[in-house]
């Protein structure tokens, strides 16, 4: 009776998905077939509203794209009669996870070059790689790699900063899943455009493509302070502000960045934007591990959001973070993984149970970070670093349809007593049973709909053996 019971959700999606006249190696499941609602009711619905809303016995209710209502599960069954309802009993739902910061086609990098500090990770092993290795296939099948990752642990976001980030786009946009995609400008030869201006001119003509699509933003993504000069960082801020898009850069990442930029401008990196004009609520900040005291009021005065790397920041040693009195200082605050050369994964969980206690740890107060406050960050916290918390990071009427449902029933998540403990500090990214973006399925019962699983191992495999023999490994 119990195998049968935990088998019913699984079962009663298998149903729906053929209602919707979809297979699960055909693509993506459409929660709207014409004008129909499909209801997902029964578990504990985490909202992740302002006020903190959770439903014991909750459903979400979804129509084409977005969310039609939240609420009583036998409510909304007496609402939506006719609604193709999806058992989500002993599950816990949950808006989709945001990862606000990652490089994703270096999926095919990850472990090339670990304990290392983290500008002679970049500089000795990272660039040069990227100079030899690093074309438009590279780009497309780290990209689908990541995707795999990202979504079987139930992240329907990510932020990009990388090249060739129209492969990058297309990528995400053809396996379904919402991104923010950057492309990276620098102030040497990239992989994609060798000189300044090639780069400034794909940048636009990417933009124009992807602005105002249904899931793909774009951005511009001028590296870091260090790596990109004060004309040419005013030359993206202007292209971003041009086409209303963000700008996406690395930002007082490691003290050594600090110790550049103050030797050349007088200024700490934060100032130094504010200082060129170029610091307001389209930036998106990466890392911010070295802000002062000033700096976080200023993020905050300007609205920039904030992206927290834990485990890509301990890894290089490039430090800890103040978190706790950003937050307190009102700074919109994000979890990303950052790139999966550098952390090494892309789950956002990791990042969740990181974050959670590690600034318990150094600053020996138990109460930082709560449980809610870090899944908090990895749904609305990141949306509203993004500009993005009115269309997701929620679960609420009118949002749009992006959300996760975890089976909380392993033996390292019992007994529970609360869904936030579970999920901070036991979930991991295979206990996703469900993901959904935009009111599609592309993950059901813990598999991957809206990629072919192989050929990408595959294709990784291969990668491994090219990118080893000419580094001699």
């Amino acid at each position: 009776m119990r195998i049968l019971r935990s088998l019913l959700p699984i079962l009663a999606l298998a149903v729906v998905l053929l209602a919707c006249g979809e297979t699960p190696r055909g693509g993506p499941a459409t929660a709207d077939a014409g004008d129909a609602v499909w209801l997902l009711a029964g578990g504990t619905v985490l909202t992740m509203d302002a006020d903190g809303t959770v439903l014991e016995d909750g459903a979400v209710a979804v129509r084409g794209a977005r969310i039609e209502a939240v609420g009583d599960a036998d409510e909304l069954r007496s609402r939506f009669p006719q609604a193709r309802v999806v058992s989500t009993e002993g599950r816990i739902v949950l808006p989709g996870l945001i990862n606000l910061h990652t490089h994703v086609p270096m999926t095919l990098f990850r472990g090339l070059a670990d304990d290392l500090p983290l500008m002679e990770w970049l500089q000795e092993v990272i660039f040069p790689a990227e100079a030899e290795h690093v074309d438009e296939e590279f780009v497309r099948w780290g990209t689908r790699l990541a995707c795999l990752e990202m979504l079987r642990g139930g992240i329907t976001t990510f932020v990009d900063m990388y090249y060739y980030e129209d492969a990058i786009a297309e990528e995400a946009d053809r396996c379904g899943m919402r991104a923010v995609v950057g492309e990276t400008l620098i102030d040497f030869p990239a992989p994609d455009n060798k000189t300044w201006e090639d780069a400034v001119a794909y940048t636009e003509a990417f933009i124009e493509r992807w602005r105002g699509h249904e899931r793909i933003t774009p951005a511009v993504a001028p590296h870091a302070p260090y790596t990109v000069s004060a004309e040419h960082l005013q030359q993206s801020h202007a292209l971003a502000a041009k086409h209303d898009v963000p700008m996406l850069i690395h930002l007082a990442e490691d003290m050594s960045e600090v110790e550049q930029i103050l030797e050349r401008t007088g200024l700490r990196p934060i100032d130094y934007l504010d200082d060129l004009g170029i610091l307001d609520s389209r930036v998106v900040a990466k890392h911010v591990v070295w802000p002062s005291e000033s700096e976080i009021a200023l993020l905050y005065e300007r609205g920039v959001g904030v992206a927290h790397c834990p485990e890509s920041n301990m890894k290089v040693a490039a430090g800890v973070a103040p978190v706790p009195r950003m937050l307190a200082g009102g700074v919109a605050v994000g979890l990303g993984t950052d790139g999966p050369a550098s952390n090494n994964d892309l789950d956002l969980w990791g990042e969740i149970d990181t974050a959670a206690k590690l600034h318990k740890m150094v600053n020996s107060d138990p109460t930082l970070i709560s449980a809610p406050e870090a899944i908090h960050m990895a749904t609305l916290g990141g949306a509203r670093a993004l500009g993005l918390d009115g269309e997701i990071g929620s679960l609420e009427a009118g949002k749009l349809a992006d959300l996760i449902v975890v089976d909380p029933s392993g033996f390292h998540q019992r007994p529970l007593y609360d869904p936030f403990s579970a999920l901070t500090y036991a979930t991991k990214a295979s206990d996703v049973e469900l993901v959904m973006v935009h009111g599609r399925v592309l993950v059901e019962s813990g598999r991957v709909l809206s990629e072919d699983t192989d050929s990408v191992l595959e294709k990784a495999a291969e990668y491994r053996q090219r990118i080893a023999a000419s580094l001699d490994l």
